[in-house]
């Protein structure tokens, strides 16, 4: 850092796996890794570390060993879509009808935590999953309060926060049903929160920025992408509406040092130019933020201090 630098943000970047769901694991891994990537969101899933099949604890071993070789953190997370039902998206979930299905997402989410406390993760993200057809919202928040349960018991022995994500669309959509299922579990000290930023720009009433900081107490896993108001897109950064570097600010000064994981689900196709071009775009708005927040700035006279970070526009 020279003496017209400001200091960086204390924030540390990731990728998700589940962008890069055409890679074999250890050949995503790597990419990250010399991407210069601090961290990988990795979502349990058939094709990088299947959940359910065979010596699990073995593969989790190797991929433990990998984590390490590259230095790379990690969190856990458990939004693949067909792994439990090859027929239905995210089925089954915490709130299906039948007991035994909700069992299936039980055993997964605790699959998860145990191999999250071999990876040595800093946090199991999961969601809530959709009301379905024919139950109503109480009906609902009764089987999901009663589903956590098991899981929560799991975390807490396991010492891995849970980190639950409010997803449009679910039962829990937002921070007050986060607020809503944290109250009626009591309050316990495993559960936390998995804040997406696009998804505080999609439906949130407050801003990205002032959701971070109403979110700062519970904050255990942070996604970020950009998106537009009222479209639950996940967008390339630049193609959407959020301003980052305010984000950025307010997520260093919570104090939260986990990772903030790139989230681009639909850009599997080409998740190597969109990984490519992500880390140079947060590291810039990073820089910007640092440099408001210090009233410093290390852009030329003649340049434009908001001028939208480099790699912004769709590979």
């Amino acid at each position: 850092m020279t003496a017209h630098e400001p200091p960086a943000l204390p924030l540390r970047f990731g990728y998700g796996t589940n962008g890069l769901a055409d890679l074999r694991l250890d050949d995503a891994l790597g990419l990250l890794a010399d991407l210069g990537y601090d961290g990988v969101g990795l979502t349990l899933d058939h094709m990088h570390l299947d959940p359910l099949a065979p010596d699990l604890a073995a593969r989790t071993r190797h991929v433990a060993r990998r984590l390490d070789e590259l230095g790379l953190g990690v969190t856990v997370e458990t939004g693949a879509r067909y792994v439990l039902d090859p027929r239905r998206k995210h089925g089954p979930s915490l709130l299906d009808p039948a007991p035994d299905d909700r069992a299936r997402r039980v055993d997964l989410l605790v699959r998860a935590v145990r191999v999250a406390a071999d990876l040595g993760a800093h946090a199991v993200h999961c969601f809530s999953g959709a009301v379905p057809d024919h139950t109503d919202e109480d009906t609902a928040w009764k089987r999901l309060t009663e589903a956590f349960g098991p899981v929560l018991d799991a975390a807490s022995a396991a010492g891995i926060p849970l980190a639950v994500e409010p997803e449009p669309g679910h039962l829990l959509a937002t921070l007050a049903d986060f607020h809503r299922l944290r109250r009626a579990l009591g309050d316990p000290e495993p559960l936390g929160l998995t804040l997406d930023i696009g998804h505080c720009q999609c439906l949130e009433p407050l801003a990205p920025a002032d959701c971070v900081r109403e979110a700062a107490p519970w904050l255990r896993h942070v996604q970020i992408e950009d998106m537009r108001r009222g479209v639950h897109e996940h967008l390339p950064f630049g193609d959407g509406e959020i301003d980052f570097p305010p984000v950025l600010a307010a997520l260093a000064a919570t104090g939260y040092r986990g990772l903030t994981v790139v989230e681009l689900p639909r850009h599997s196709h080409a998740g190597p130019r969109f990984a490519t071009h992500s880390l140079p775009y947060l590291r810039k708005a990073a820089r910007l933020a640092a440099e408001r927040t210090t009233g410093t700035s290390t852009v030329p006279s003649h340049g434009d201090p908001s001028a939208t970070p480099e790699g912004s526009s769709t590979p």
